[in-house]
């Protein structure tokens, strides 16, 4: 069996007339591995996915997907090849439906080449997104617009978006950013489960230290552009380094993240979370 890492990051370094925004990353990610990012602002979180999924080109070092150099590549190019992401704040059209996003995302990540009136003369393509919206709780909101919907929805729009090229690697920045603490676990549970029945692999940018002991199986810590910590939560979050410049000394990691309540979805009147577990 190949043990190779799936993507895998060698000395990755990058500057900004001359001020270093990260420096000396080396990172194996295994296939359908669940990796937490964790560091304050600025410490050079969202350079690193951004050198990853070609949004930012590297000053030096090298990064792999699938045993394939992909350094400085395009972003597009690295969507094709199945490293997708999504961002902090949702991209979505907001006077459009769900459904219309979601065929805008299925044409764009494969270069079908057709447009939103096309696609609605073509049966499998409306059933491709269906599915999707359906392992994301998104069926009931099908045809409304995004700008009447809850943050949370709208985050497990955005990244169902990001799925529908079937990504072997998915990069979120912030998955629960704005989202209600009530929404955020179901959200997760939503997000995480679908990907871990897919095989992909993901990073994820989190301030949340809940999510973040909940959900991964391995956290990355960031101080001044540099891993300070590579280690499963238990360990991490206790790490001296990681208490000092991350989490504070008020973080307990011994007390448990909290559950998940199951919420029943709703079209919303108004803006009502409509988020409910998986």
């Amino acid at each position: 069996m190949d043990n190779s890492p799936i993507l895998r990051v060698t000395d990755l370094h990058k500057s900004f007339s001359g001020i270093v925004a990260a420096s000396n990353l080396n990172v194996d990610v295994a296939e359908g591995e669940i990796v937490g990012v964790i560091g304050a602002n600025g410490a050079g979180k969202t350079v690193f996915i951004n050198m990853i999924t070609g949004y930012l080109k590297p000053s030096s070092g090298k990064i792999e997907f699938a045993g394939k150099d992909i350094t400085g590549i395009e972003p597009r190019n690295a969507t094709h090849m199945g490293v997708c992401r999504s961002f902090q704040v949702s991209q979505v059209f907001m006077t459009m439906s769900v459904l219309e996003n979601m065929l805008i995302a299925l044409s764009v990540s494969k270069d079908r080449g057709f447009s939103i009136l096309q696609a609605y003369d073509r049966p499998e393509l409306i059933a491709e997104c269906e599915q999707i919206m359906a392992r994301y709780n998104l069926s009931e909101f099908r045809d409304l617009e995004v700008s009447t919907l809850s943050q949370g929805v709208r985050k497990l729009l955005d990244i169902a978006m990001a799925i529908v090229s079937e990504p072997k690697v998915l990069l979120l920045d912030e998955p629960t950013s704005g989202v209600s603490s009530e929404d955020k676990f179901p959200i997760m549970d939503v997000v995480i489960g679908d990907l871990k029945k897919s095989g992909t692999s993901v990073l994820f940018v989190e301030h949340d230290m809940e999510i973040v002991e909940r959900y991964v199986d391995r956290v990355l810590a960031f101080y001044q552009g540099e891993i300070i910590c590579d280690a499963p939560p238990a360990e991490a979050l206790k790490d001296p380094k990681v208490i000092e410049y991350v989490v504070g000394s008020d973080h307990d990691p011994k007390k448990p993240a909290r559950k998940s309540t199951k919420k029943t979805a709703r079209k919303p009147a108004k803006k009502s979370s409509g988020v409910r577990r998986a």
